[in-house]
């Protein structure tokens, strides 16, 4: 190895502060050549180091030339490898942090060959959105096989993959995926543009991507869907929307949306139109118990009795009658640990998180009535709060519902029924205000747009959707 080769594995050795795993090697090519191969044995694949590289560089096919360039003999010799040449020491540790092999002769340039090493997981079917009908495949961590698997749906020459790299640090790859001809291209300029706009020092996940690109930050709701389903990603790039893709996670991006498609599944198009009509109008009447049914509880509690029949209200004042906490309190405290309980049974091993969730809630709701801490009322207010807040069929949606209700039960708690209807319009006005990507986000309401009201709180049989254009 001559000098130049020592100085530049020295400096390559000093970037990567004397890593364990940087391996350099010398060969020599038909005793007139000396051959440097540098590579990180805990990223790169050494069964294809083996096989590949240096049994290639010890029993070459093609005889190496005294006049021939080094460099043009490796890219032949390695031709059937995706190999590529780089010059300069930041390029050599560039591409060894992504998993290449470098091969330098002597000089400034040198070939990279792809030796990455392949760790992945299987195709499994996503635990988060689980269907009764349809496809069982999800995304999984390495950006290459999610979009194979939306591309074994959409054989289309329409769909458009933009690669870019994000994060100084991380060096994240992200593709940006839409269909062309289908999509807006004001909105895809838009995407674009907020892509490239990110100056971060890594991208870990994409909701690290979506605070970046969301148009307003003081907002519960959630600007764009995520999903690990190919199906409801290819789905929404066929209505003309556009998908990230982040290598490292299978949760995929999705964008623009609007408030009543937090309310659509996948699944609704794989049922009939009727049932799939029917289960849209339970997840939107879902919502509204989740976020006014402890809200309401707490103003016919304490402000509006005279609303209630008089043999309910006798059944509710006996049972509030050793209580010794308000109504405001008593939904505040009883809300609480039922949000403490549905965190620990997330957070448990999965062996045990659900029994622990399932039997705490029912030994310590039965054990604070039978104590007097709370009514039994509060406890079914509760609960049946809880099962309309799990019908949301995205978590984000879910947990901007918890959110909400919150707020709600604190303006109850102080104007009753008038601070309840003064939320429901600050709620109206902020829906009507929010953007996703420039587009409304309470569409197709506001602005009104009954054409498109046919996929939103029904959903018509498809020759029917067809004929109307």
């Amino acid at each position: 190895m001559d000098q130049q080769i020592q100085d530049m594995s020295a400096v390559i050795q000093k970037k990567l502060n004397h890593a364990p795993d940087l391996i350099i090697k010398s060969y020599n090519v038909q005793e007139q050549t000396k051959l440097t191969c540098m590579y990180l044995c805990t990223i790169t694949d050494q069964k294809l180091v083996d096989e590949l590289i240096i049994s290639g560089l010890l029993t070459p096919h093609s005889p190496l030339e005294d006049s021939q360039d080094p460099v043009h003999w490796l890219m032949t010799a390695f031709k059937q490898a995706e190999i590529k040449e780089v010059s300069g020491v930041d390029s050599y540790v560039k591409e060894l942090l992504e998993g290449q092999c470098i091969v330098a002769p002597s000089g400034q340039k040198a070939v990279s060959i792809n030796v990455r090493k392949q760790e992945q997981r299987s195709i499994a079917e996503p635990e988060t959105e689980s269907v009764v009908r349809g496809p069982r495949e999800g995304f999984v961590e390495d950006s290459s096989r999610n979009l194979s698997l939306i591309r074994k749906r959409l054989k289309s020459e329409k769909l458009t993959i933009e690669e870019m790299v994000i994060g100084s640090e991380s060096h994240t790859t992200v593709l940006l995926v839409y269909m062309n001809g289908i999509a807006d291209p004001s909105m895809i300029n838009e995407f674009q543009k907020r892509l490239k706009a990110i100056q971060t020092d890594s991208i870990l996940e994409s909701a690290y991507i979506e605070e970046y690109i969301q148009d307003k930050t003081l907002t519960p709701f959630p600007q764009f869907m995520s999903s690990e389903r190919p199906d409801a990603i290819v789905a929404k790039l066929l209505e003309g929307q556009a998908a990230v893709i982040t290598d490292g996670t299978p949760i995929v991006l999705a964008g623009p949306i609007t408030f009543f498609q937090s309310f659509s599944t996948s699944e609704d198009y794989y049922q009939r139109a009727d049932i799939a009509t029917l289960l849209r109008w339970l997840r939107m009447l879902s919502f509204v118990i989740s976020v006014f049914t402890p809200s309401l509880y707490i103003s016919i509690a304490s402000y509006h009795q005279e609303m209630l029949p008089s043999s309910m209200l006798a059944n509710l004042a006996s049972q509030r009658e050793g209580v010794p906490f308000p109504g405001v309190v008593e939904a505040f405290g009883m809300m609480v640990i039922f949000e403490v309980l549905r965190e620990a049974g997330l957070r448990m091993p999965r062996l045990s998180g659900q029994a622990i969730s399932i039997v705490g809630a029912l030994v310590l709701g039965q054990a604070a009535v039978e104590a007097g801490v709370v009514s039994a009322a509060m406890v079914i207010v509760v609960s049946l709060t809880a099962i309309a807040n799990f019908v949301a069929p995205n978590y984000g949606f879910g947990i901007a519902q918890r959110l909400i209700q919150f707020g709600f039960m604190f303006l109850a708690g102080i104007l009753g029924f008038f601070g309840v209807m003064c939320g429901v319009f600050v709620l109206l006005i902020h829906l009507v205000s929010l953007r996703s990507l420039g587009v409304p986000y309470f569409a197709p309401l506001a602005p009104l747009r009954l054409s498109k009201w046919r996929d939103t709180f029904i959903r018509i049989n498809r020759p029917l959707n067809r004929s109307k254009g």
